[in-house]
Parts: C-alpha cells; sequence; structure tokens
C-alpha cells in the first residue's frame, strides 16, 4: 500500500461499502485484498498452531520438517490430525495437512522461535518444497497463560521506582535505550517478558526499546529501536516513549480525584452527539484554544454553549473520533503544512478548493485518526505541548469540562488495525514480535480488509492489549464509554472480555463505576474474518443479548434511501422524498416501484423504531403478521437485537454524506430551505424517537454539510470544521468535494453547489436545532422511550395503520400514553385511529409551546380518533 493509503481512512469501494453497512450480513466472504508482500517476504502457507501441531496448506500428507538457525537444526514432522478442540480453534484451516511435532524434538521449540524458521518437505517427486511458518498460535500455547497476566509498559512502585517491561518472546535480545545508554533487560523464559527495573530519576525521561529479531517481512534478522506498545506518555511525534506514571499527582487537574459527573444514563437511553475534536472548535472564532482539547474548557465559546444546550435537552454523551496516538498528523504546529490558496475567493462548485487542499493534506493538521500508533496515549496535535505529558493533562481536563457541560464521554477506539505493519518506521507491535500481533493471510501476508494492516484481536496477548488499553482510558482518563471501530473484525469474546474488566472496576478501589461505562461498534460482517470464519465475531447478530450495541444500518438506508455508496446519490427513502415528491432520476424506477419500495422502507423503520427487535410482531406493509427478523434488509434479518439497548440508531454519522447533504441530492432542486430544514429534522427524528441508543453527527440538527464530500478523512479544516455561528453559513458550497472519493458525484454536485437556494440561511438553522431539541426533550422526558426488553415494547409499542391500506409517506406509531406521527409527505396528512376514538389525546406540549410553529397546527379530533400532521413534519401526541 501506499503511504497515503495506509495513512488513512480510505478503503477498497466494493469493501468499504459493506464496512460501512450499505449491505448487512454476508452470505460468503468476499475475495479479499491482501497485502503486497515486502521485498525479501517468502510466503508463509504452514500454520505452527500450538506445540505440537503444525497446518501446512499445500503440503503433502508425509513427514517434513521446521528448520531454523544457520546449522541444520530443525524439528520433525510427522502426519497427523487436528484435535476437535483444534478445529473448533481454527475452523478456516481444517482443510489443511496437519503434522504433529515430533515428541523427542519439543525440547527445541522454545530456541526454534527465536530463529529463522522454515517448513521444509521433499515431494513424492524428489522436489523440495520451502515456506515460511506462522507462529502466532504456537506462541499463545507457550506464553500466553503466563503473559497475559503480565504488567506491561512503565509500572511504579510505592517507592517511585518504575519498572519496565515488554513481551517480546521471539526476540533474540531486548535492551533498553534511555539517557543516552543501553540498559540490558532480563527474559522471563516461562512468559516471554522482558524487565528491567529502574531508580526513581528515571521518571520522566524518554526511552525506546532496543529489539534483535527475525523479522519475515524482510527475510533477516534486525535490530528495532522501536516505542513502548503499552506507553502511557510521548515525545512529539511519537519519537519517544516516556517513563511517565498517570497516578503522578502533577498530572492530575484541579478537581480531577473528586470530578463530579453527570448521571450515568442506560445505554437503552443514551442520546450522543459524535464530535471530531478538531472540527469542533478549529473555525470557532469565540473559542480561546481552537483545534485543541481545551477548547472543551471554554465554556463561554459557541460550541461549548450549542454542547450544553443538547446536554440540557437530553444529549447525553458526545463521542469523540480517534482521540488516541495517531500516524497521521505532524504534532508540532511548525511541521503542520497550510493551504495556499484564498479559497474562499473561489466560486461554491469550482474545483480549486479541493486542489489545493489535496495538495498539502498529506502534510496538514487534519485526519479523522483512524491509523493507530500508540493505543493508550492522547494524540500530541490536540494538545497544547505535544512533547511530554501535557497531552495527558488536556485529554483530562476535557473530560472534566464535558462532564462541567452535563456530557458523559465515549472514545472511539480502533484496535482493529494498526496504521502500519512490518518494517515500516509507523509500525510499531510487528517490528517487536514479527508476525503475531497482525491478522495474517493463510499465505502469510497481512489482512487489509479493514483498509489498513489488520490486527489479530483473537491472539491472546493483541487481545490483552485491548482489554488493558480500555480499561486504562475508563481508569485513568475517567472515559465512560468506547465505540469500536469494525467491531465485527474482533472476536465477541474478546468485547465481552473488555465489558468483564470493565465491571470490575468500582469507585471505591479504582475511582471509577466500570458498570456504568457503555459499549457499542460497528458490528460489519465482511473480510477475511466474515461469518465467523475464524472465530465467533461481533457482529450485529452475534452480540445481541450482550449488552453492547452495534450500529443499525436498516432504517438510517430506509430513512436516506438507497446505499452510501450508490452511483446516482439521488435515489430517495422515506426522508428524501421518494414516491411522495420524487425527483428525476431514473434510478428510482417507476412510481409503482417507488410505492413499493417505500412501503418496505416504512417496515424497516417500524423495526428500527422498536430497537430493531428480532423477535417484536407486528402487521408489515403487505398486511402479514411478521417479526423483525422476518423483515428483509438486503438478504439479512432487519431485526436482530434481543432487547432494546442492541442495536444503535442514526441517520448520519462521520462516513458517508452528511444528512444534510444526502437530502441535498435527494430532495428536488426545488424544495425549498423551509422544508429543507422539516425533512432534516424528520429523518432526526426516526433515530431520536426509536428505542435503544441513538446517535447523530455533531451539527446535523444545524443543517451541517461537508459540501457534499462523502469520505472527508483528510479534507482538511475546510469541508469539515463546525460552523457554530450561522453567520458563517452551513459549509455548502464551499466548492467541489476532494476528487478522490467524489469526482465520479461531481456532475450530481456542480449544479447544487451552485445553487443560493441551498446555502440555508439562518432563520432555517436556528428552526431545526430547536425543533430537534424539543424531540430530545420528549425522549428524555417521556419514560416510555426507555423500555427494557422485548415483552415491554411488545406491550406498549404497536403501529395500528400498518398493513396493506397503510398511507406511503407517513408511519403512525402508538407508544404508551403516546401517539407519533412521522408525515414525510409534501401535504397535510390525517390518520385515523378509530380504536382511539374518544381518548382525550393532545400534541405534546412541549411541541405544543415549542418553537415550530408550523409543527403546533397539528392537531387531533377526539370523537373519530383522527390525527392531523403537516406536511413533512413528525408530530408527538400525548394522552391527557
Amino acid at each position: 500500500m501506499s503511504s497515503t493509503t495506509r495513512r488513512s481512512r480510505r478503503r477498497p469501494a466494493a469493501v468499504l461499502a459493506l464496512a460501512l453497512g450499505a449491505t448487512a450480513l454476508l452470505v460468503s466472504p468476499l475475495p479479499q485484498p491482501a497485502a503486497a508482500a515486502p521485498s525479501g517476504q517468502e510466503q508463509a502457507l504452514a500454520q505452527w498452531i500450538d506445540r505440537d501441531t503444525v497446518v501446512w496448506k499445500g503440503a503433502e500428507h508425509a513427514p517434513a520438517l521446521l528448520e531454523f538457525g544457520s546449522h541444520g537444526a530443525h524439528l520433525r514432522l510427522v502426519p497427523g490430525s487436528l484435535s476437535p478442540s483444534e478445529r473448533l480453534a481454527y475452523p478456516h484451516l481444517t482443510h489443511y495437512p496437519a503434522f504433529t511435532v515430533d515428541p523427542r524434538d519439543r525440547g527445541l521449540t522454545r530456541t526454534a522461535l527465536r530463529d529463522a524458521l522454515h517448513a521444509t518437505q521433499r515431494t513424492a517427486d524428489g522436489r523440495r518444497t520451502t515456506t515460511g511458518v506462522q507462529i502466532p498460535g504456537v506462541l499463545d500455547d507457550l506464553y500466553g497463560a503466563r503473559a497475559q497476566h503480565a504488567a506491561l509498559g512503565p509500572v511504579f512502585s510505592r517507592d517511585g521506582r518504575p519498572t519496565l517491561a515488554v513481551w517480546a518472546p521471539t526476540a533474540r535480545t531486548v535492551a533498553l535505550e534511555l539517557d543516552g545508554r543501553t540498559v540490558p533487560m532480563r527474559r522471563d523464559d516461562t512468559s516471554g517478558v522482558w524487565r528491567v527495573r529502574g531508580a526513581r530519576d528515571w521518571a520522566g525521561k524518554p526511552y525506546r526499546y532496543r529489539v534483535t529479531v527475525w523479522a519475515p517481512s524482510v527475510g533477516k534478522t534486525v535490530t528495532n529501536d522501536v516505542t513502548d506498545p503499552y506507553s502511557t506518555a510521548l515525545t512529539a511525534d511519537s519519537a519517544r516513549s516516556l517513563v511517565v506514571d498517570l497516578a503522578d499527582p502533577q498530572l492530575a487537574p484541579a478537581g480531577w480525584t473528586q470530578l463530579h459527573k453527570p448521571a450515568a444514563v442506560p445505554l437503552r437511553r443514551a442520546r450522543i452527539q459524535e464530535l471530531h475534536i478538531r472540527d469542533f472548535s478549529v473555525e470557532d472564532r469565540t473559542s480561546r484554544h481552537p483545534g485543541q482539547y481545551l477548547a472543551f474548557t471554554d465554556p463561554r465559546s459557541d460550541g461549548m454553549r450549542h454542547l450544553r444546550s443538547l446536554a440540557r435537552a437530553g444529549t447525553s454523551y458526545v463521542h469523540l473520533l480517534p482521540a488516541f496516538d495517531s500516524a497521521t498528523v505532524p504534532e508540532k504546529r511548525a511541521d503542520q503544512a497550510r493551504p495556499d490558496c484564498d479559497l474562499a475567493s473561489y466560486a461554491p462548485d469550482s474545483d480549486r478548493q479541493q486542489d489545493c487542499i489535496t495538495k498539502t493534506a498529506a502534510r496538514d493538521a487534519y485526519n479523522w485518526g483512524y491509523d493507530p500508533l500508540h493505543y493508550t496515549v492522547p494524540e500530541g496535535s490536540y494538545a497544547s505541548d505535544p512533547d511530554g505529558p501535557a497531552r495527558t493533562v488536556e485529554f483530562r481536563r476535557m473530560v472534566q469540562g464535558l462532564n462541567g457541560a452535563g456530557l458523559r464521554t465515549v472514545m472511539d477506539v480502533v484496535y482493529n488495525h494498526t496504521a502500519a505493519s512490518g518494517q515500516d518506521p509507523h509500525s510499531v507491535l510487528d517490528r517487536i514480535v514479527p508476525g503475531y500481533y497482525q491478522r495474517l493471510m493463510d499465505d502469510g501476508s497481512v489482512a487489509t480488509s479493514t483498509c489498513c494492516s489488520g490486527t489479530a484481536t483473537e491472539h491472546t496477548m493483541m487481545g490483552k492489549l485491548v482489554v488493558d488499553s480500555v480499561v486504562t482510558w475508563a481508569k485513568e482518563y475517567k472515559v465512560d464509554g468506547f465505540r469500536f471501530d469494525l467491531m465485527g473484525h474482533q472476536p465477541k469474546a474478546n468485547i465481552l472480555a473488555v465489558r468483564k474488566a470493565l465491571d470490575a472496576l468500582t469507585p471505591a478501589k479504582d475511582g471509577v463505576d466500570g458498570k456504568s461505562v457503555i459499549l457499542y461498534g460497528e458490528g460489519w460482517n465482511f473480510g477475511e474474518a466474515a461469518n465467523d470464519a475464524r472465530f465467533v465475531q461481533a457482529t450485529q447478530q452475534n452480540m445481541a443479548g450482550t449488552g453492547v450495541a452495534t450500529f443499525s444500518d436498516r432504517a438510517r438506508d430506509a430513512v436516506r434511501g438507497g446505499g452510501p455508496f450508490d452511483a446516482d446519490p439521488r435515489v430517495q427513502g422515506f426522508a428524501s422524498g421518494l414516491y411522495t415528491d420524487p425527483n428525476s432520476s431514473p434510478a428510482n424506477g417507476s412510481p409503482a416501484e417507488q410505492r413499493t419500495r417505500l412501503l418496505h422502507y416504512q417496515d424497516l423503520l417500524k423495526v428500527g423504531l422498536t430497537g430493531n427487535l428480532a423477535d417484536y410482531t407486528f402487521t408489515d406493509s403487505t398486511g402479514h403478521q411478521v417479526k423483525g427478523s422476518g423483515v428483509d434488509y438486503n438478504g439479512a434479518p432487519a431485526g436482530y437485537a434481543a432487547a432494546p439497548g442492541d442495536a444503535l440508531a442514526y441517520a448520519d454519522a462521520h462516513d458517508n454524506e452528511t444528512l444534510y447533504d444526502a437530502l441535498a441530492y435527494k430532495l428536488p432542486q426545488r424544495t425549498a430551505a423551509a422544508d429543507r430544514s422539516r425533512m432534516q429534522v424528520l429523518a432526526l427524528a426516526t433515530a431520536a424517537l426509536s428505542q435503544g441508543p441513538a446517535l447523530s453527527q455533531a451539527g446535523s440538527d444545524l443543517l451541517r454539510s461537508k459540501s457534499l464530500d462523502r469520505n472527508s478523512f483528510d479534507s482538511g479544516d475546510w469541508f469539515n470544521a463546525l460552523h457554530w455561528n450561522c453567520a458563517d453559513g452551513n459549509g455548502f458550497g464551499r466548492g467541489l468535494p476532494p476528487a478522490a472519493d467524489n469526482k465520479d458525484k461531481w456532475p450530481y454536485a456542480r449544479p447544487l453547489l451552485a445553487d443560493p437556494a441551498l446555502r440555508p440561511e439562518c432563520a432555517a438553522i436556528h428552526q431545526t436545532s430547536a425543533a430537534y431539541r424539543d424531540l430530545l426533550r420528549i425522549h428524555a422526558t417521556e419514560p416510555a422511550f426507555g423500555l427494557p426488553t422485548t415483552a415491554a415494547v411488545q406491550k406498549a409499542l404497536s403501529f395500528p395503520l400498518s398493513g396493506r391500506d397503510e398511507t406511503p409517506g407517513v408511519l403512525t406509531m402508538r407508544l404508551d400514553n403516546l401517539v407519533i406521527v412521522f408525515n414525510a409527505t409534501p401535504q397535510r396528512a390525517q390518520q385515523t385511529v378509530q380504536a382511539l376514538a374518544g381518548d382525550p389525546y393532545a400534541l405534546h406540549p412541549l411541541q405544543a409551546h415549542g418553537t415550530d410553529r408550523t409543527t403546533a397546527t397539528a392537531s387531533y379530533a377526539r370523537s373519530s380518533g383522527t390525527f392531523t400532521v403537516p406536511a413533512r413534519t413528525v408530530a408527538v401526541f400525548r394522552r391527557g
């Protein structure tokens, strides 16, 4: 992979579509791109899975050897078979020839693993075949039981003396570089851990490990100077680790030990605002710390004022896009490139903005940060000083600032891949234990289905790193939740181990209540792990019932229309005018086809509103009684959750176009600004008023646009920054989005970006935000939105007008003492629920007296049980 691709969020288009949920669960694995073998790397078709067993793809079932060293040393292999437990542990290897290590040679195993290792065999025709050997399984078997309980990284004793420890079982030697000298380390042969105990004056000093090890990626023994995977602090640009104790009182901002947090909110009631740290403040003229952690300590900034208003309305969490140390952004401000163009001078549909930004994108201060370098250290580019532990203090102050605003904090974590592997300078794990931490394909190449060098969280020590890292963030930084990127590439068992470790944290012992920490992630099913090929994955269906939520793409696609990677972005959905307000795109099909698809979308929305429950039973739009699991979503069950809280609802997130931009493509171009605002609120309402947790992208309530950019991971501040002051616009019309990911849509984008009517004025922005906050308040104050079980939802929630005669574009839901009508049509809608005739319903007071005077005109006729709702409106009625 090129340096640009390796350091980006970019993925192959077909795989990316699946990763982000354009299709839900695959029925068979996709062909996966394998990482190109670096120069000098041979294939590794043999896999040493435990101390007794080797599996060799393509070998003959005849005697073979494991050769190591340069003097003909070897272990003999005899034909064998996999045991039932081995077949269970390695399902993807069950069809390959298996061999047993000769018992007479097993004493050489540990020595062989610290040397160049090859499998060889004489074939029946006399040829000699040779291949490399994958060793993660045997390393786990030999060392895992002891190593998984080892304390790694810098650990301080009560007398202030640090012990530094690193797991490197295959290394020939490991030494510590500190103070310009090399300090020997001692190896524990039972765990493979190397340790050295230091003096108290080591505190605060930079260090690296010097590891001499066989590196299959280059086919030779190397000596690597490498930072600590368990680093607690770093110098600028991650050049050195620092010997830092996170419990040092000097790293605790005032009030840290007595930090008062907002009350914990159960995951099923969580309303989450997804936010990128730099986006939040970099263009906020009222912030004293633009683009930094400390921007969240500016209580009078426009951004913090807005977050507080959302918190008062019912938002409970801020989800921060990756804030751990990443490989992408130069951390010193002097090294960060800036566009040298007058971007504001170009036309709104010009290609010059993106061209200028692209020239500096690889060296500027912007990236989403999905390219991990050190998993458990805050990213330095957001700190006032990246060189040292200031980033620790300022990250903690950020958490304080958010907590003080009434918001708990979620971290976006990316344990499914690393920024690089092999001998790349941005490879940390693979330069310490080559071939262990990365997931390898059957030929020994590194899996890249996630866009980058995949990690093998199924291996003991990579799984341990995940658990230890999450616990550190929760305990030492008081993070309240974690969102796992591409969680389906991790074993379910590993995520549940995280849950168990968090649950063990108590306020008395650890200063935090680990049971209140929420977990959710992307449960997409694709790549080399798809369909549980290697282990039981943490996918949507597999995680049901665990208390760990997964993003649900079902209602997202239904409300927006189509999928994220449609060739024609004008494919419409429930909230974008399908059938009821069609645009000119032939991709939408005939009116009859549109009507059929719209009604099916309404069934998907019904399932979504229940919390994506698999066993919830209702009447679908064809008039049949179905369960949520019986509704089709691209060949997969729409409903997969066992309880509310298993599925997370959303209408937009950082991936793909913002909701405003998607509606810009999909709504007829003539749609008035006020109507675009109303459709934005309607779309957001399908998540905000659902059972279970819901997430929205920061700024969506302000009609946020990224000028139609569908993948803004490296598009800079110009396209990404949030605009809290409506006088600065919403981001629409800042030029054609970067060509690399958007050029195929430029023909559709140009006329939209050039249309001044699509750049909303303050009135529309204020109206949208106020209406959205009203919905949040309704959700927060009505207990019926927090039902705990499928049975409770089945009893309290229904769709009384669902069936063959339901109105296309209108969805009516009854929830305990509420009736909610989603009218996505451009006409006023009447919905008569005869069973409610005579019941005393009225528009919810928060809408009747809210800022949206159009919604306030919604009415109820008691005599007939008829609810009348204005066009493009969601109205909530409450029984008085």
